[in-house]
């Protein structure tokens, strides 16, 4: 297999990384194109690196779009000049539909994708929609390939890519505002940072995990922590005074209008 990646900031990167550290592709089959030379140096042991949208990307059995979505439009252009009918596209970025894809790129077989940071260390989900050009064999290569960095959904209706940018794709800085907002609760109460920090980031890791196996839901849980009269139940009014599930709600939603506005542009 051969694969191209146009655009290797942080999720670029963390693809080619994952394809190579799981033996998908080999370092003179992986192109890396990039447009400064700032991470010439480490991407070069991962791959094949240049500056430019040249012919050799025809070669590839799947061209990664991975630059921001601002970008597009200035390499739109040259893409479409190299790219073949049975090359398989794949694009992360957020708000360019398919569609909008096939016609700029006069290409068919695109699949959108929207992953989040954590598939920077193998442990990311990435929500993706096919075109209905792409085979089933090129559909599970595309799905092996997500799977490297952590879990991959398929979904039926790409306009619930939306919802997914909104939830999984923003959700990692929802949690990194409640971990900080926690530790700076902790420090206010006279903790020491490194004290507040460990409390915190052990309790949040030990939560996922009993979530994950102890076979109850996340409203079961609490129940099970909160005690009649006790310290859980004191802040679960204020929480609810304040109206924290409202709040994070409205948030995602403001979230998903927005992909939405941004897939309409």
């Amino acid at each position: 297999m051969k694969i191209s990646i146009i655009g290797c900031g942080n999720m670029g990167q963390a693809y080619a990384r994952s394809f190579r550290k799981y033996g998908l592709v080999q370092a003179e089959d992986l192109e890396l194109v990039i447009r400064g030379e700032g991470r010439r140096s480490q991407l070069e042991v991962l791959g094949q690196v240049s500056n430019a949208l040249n012919e050799s990307i025809g070669t590839s059995d799947l061209v990664i779009l991975a630059v921001k979505p601002q970008d597009f439009a200035a390499v739109a252009e040259d893409l479409a000049k190299v790219l073949r009918p049975s090359q398989v596209l794949l694009s992360i970025m957020a708000g360019i539909t398919i569609p909008r894809l096939q016609q700029a790129l006069e290409h068919k077989t695109v699949v959108r994708a929207m992953p989040n940071s954590p598939a920077q260390i193998g442990l990311g989900i990435t929500a993706y929609t096919t075109g209905t050009e792409l085979t089933m064999l090129q559909t599970v290569m595309v799905e092996q390939l997500l799977n490297s960095t952590g879990r991959a959904i398929h979904l039926a209706d790409e306009a619930h890519l939306d919802a997914v940018t909104a939830l999984s794709g923003s959700g990692p800085a929802y949690f990194f505002h409640i971990v900080q907002s926690m530790i700076d609760a902790g420090i206010g109460l006279g903790l020491a940072p490194h004290v507040a920090n460990a409390l915190v980031k052990q309790t949040m890791l030990g939560s996922y995990h009993l979530m994950e196996h102890a076979e109850r839901t996340p409203a079961e849980l609490i129940k099970a922590v909160m005690s009649k009269g006790g310290t859980t139940e004191a802040a679960f009014c204020v929480l609810s005074n304040e109206d924290l599930g409202g709040t994070l709600d409205r948030a995602i939603t403001a979230a998903c209008g927005r992909a939405t506005e941004l897939s309409g542009s």
